[in-house]
């Protein structure tokens, strides 16, 4: 599987790939903000995708529904320093299927991640 790590800070993004080490997510991408994410994402149509909410150029939020009309199926997990739980349930009305909030552990990335790739090979999608 193919994992779009979408975040704004490169410490992050280091962090996140770092933590890909179940052997089901094959290639990573990576962008830094919102229009990069939704350009990448409908050029490589990645299985998985990591996104933030807080970017430059088009937020998390509006990047989730710009992939999810491009690829329904695809499995998202929100990564964000914003812990509300208003904005944590509209990004999963959007599609997300999970929610992670920074600072994270090593730890709990991987899991996270594990879940994901879990999540998507039961969709059955690819």
């Amino acid at each position: 599987m193919r994992l779009l790590i979408v975040d704004d800070s490169l410490v992050v993004r280091d962090a996140i790939q770092r933590s890909v080490d179940n052997g089901t997510i094959t290639h990573v991408l990576r962008a830094g903000d919102g229009e990069e994410a939704v350009s990448i994402f409908a050029r490589e149509r990645p299985e998985l995708v990591t996104m933030d909410l807080t970017l430059p150029r088009l937020n998390g939020l509006e990047a989730i529904r710009r992939i999810r009309e491009t690829e329904p199926r695809t499995s998202i997990l929100v990564i964000s320093a914003l812990n509300s739980h208003r904005t944590a349930m509209e990004a999963l009305a959007l599609g997300a299927c999970g929610f992670l909030t920074k600072p994270f552990t090593a730890r709990e990335i991987s899991e996270a991640l594990d879940q994901l790739a879990q999540h998507a090979a039961s969709q059955s999608q690819w």
